[in-house]
């Protein structure tokens, strides 16, 4: 069912503030960065071995990702398990009792199909799953 943790996504209330630490000093890769309108972010992704780090800026107060560091400051904002058929993914989630933040995938950042679990059903962690083609 899963493949991998395809990327771990981290709060920032500036990417161009945090990305002197993650390129300058850790000397990871900056391999681009887009806005993803419909979850009102902008994102920068970073090359980690075979995992990538997702700094979430947020654009607008109303964000996800803003109200989450208003609330608990930036960090760690969610895991991304990587998988294949999404779809039958999340079908087979809610079968098992899992409750689904979105029902069914939808576009996320670097052309990726995702959908959230919500923490409830996860031990308190935000867990995505990232389909990418």
């Amino acid at each position: 069912m899963i493949k991998k943790v395809d990327h771990i996504g981290i709060a920032v209330r500036s990417i161009e503030d945090s990305l002197d630490f993650y390129v300058s000093t850790l000397k990871l890769e900056l391999l681009g960065i887009e806005e993803v309108e419909s979850e009102n972010v902008r994102v920068a992704f970073i090359k980690a071995g075979e995992t990538k780090l997702e700094l979430l800026q947020p654009t607008s107060p109303n964000s996800a990702v803003a109200k989450f560091i208003e609330k608990k400051g930036e960090g760690i904002h969610h895991v991304a398990l990587g998988v294949s058929s999404i779809e039958e993914r999340i079908q087979e989630l809610k079968e098992n009792g899992i409750q689904m933040i979105n029902e069914t995938s939808k576009p996320g950042a670097g052309g990726a199909q995702i959908a959230f679990m919500h923490p409830k059903s996860t031990g308190g962690v935000l867990l995505e799953l990232c389909e990418k083609k």
